[in-house]
């Protein structure tokens, strides 16, 4: 019980963090003229996160932790970090697109177009499962795949034009 408590609360801290990370390059963006797309949708995305989030504190504060799940989530947040630091500066939550700026095709975007798209959607997935909760997977993981055809479709109709 303990355990799904402590995970949970650094799984919490990390996100306030990147959180705090997103808001710090997203202003430094704006400010050298970049110019923000798909703002209506984007509490739609934090709405999301924060519901299934706050659910799993609900519902998975007490459950025992399947290790073989929860190390696959560790592995997901080495991918997550590897997606952040291939951005650098340019990783934020939001769509802002800086004019003049080229795609970044390093790290994991050397590979795939939306990496992070990819890691979200499995840690949407795998932290339930790591908890047992089969059904709140699904539920979620098809939420987010609602979410993510959107905001993929608002994200590489203006990458496409930089």
């Amino acid at each position: 019980m303990i355990v799904s408590i402590i995970i949970l609360v650094l799984v919490t801290v990390q996100r306030l963090g990147e959180l705090v990370l997103a808001r710090r390059n997203t202003a430094r963006l704006l400010a050298q003229g970049g110019v923000e797309t798909g703002a209506g949708h984007y509490p739609l995305i934090v709405g999301l996160h924060a519901a299934w989030l706050i659910g799993l504190f609900v519902v998975a504060w007490d459950r025992p932790v399947n290790w073989i799940w929860m190390g696959l989530f560790v592995l997901l947040q080495l991918a997550r970090v590897w997606v952040i630091a291939s951005l650098g500066g340019r990783w934020t939550t939001r769509i802002i697109t800086v004019p003049g700026e080229t795609l970044v095709r390093r790290g994991p975007y050397r590979f795939v177009s939306h990496p992070n798209y990819m890691v979200v959607a499995a840690e949407i997935a795998v932290l339930p499962l790591a908890f047992g909760l089969f059904a709140y997977a699904v539920v979620f993981s098809i939420l987010n795949a609602v979410v993510l055809a959107i905001r993929i479709r608002a994200e590489s109709g203006v990458l496409s034009r930089t």
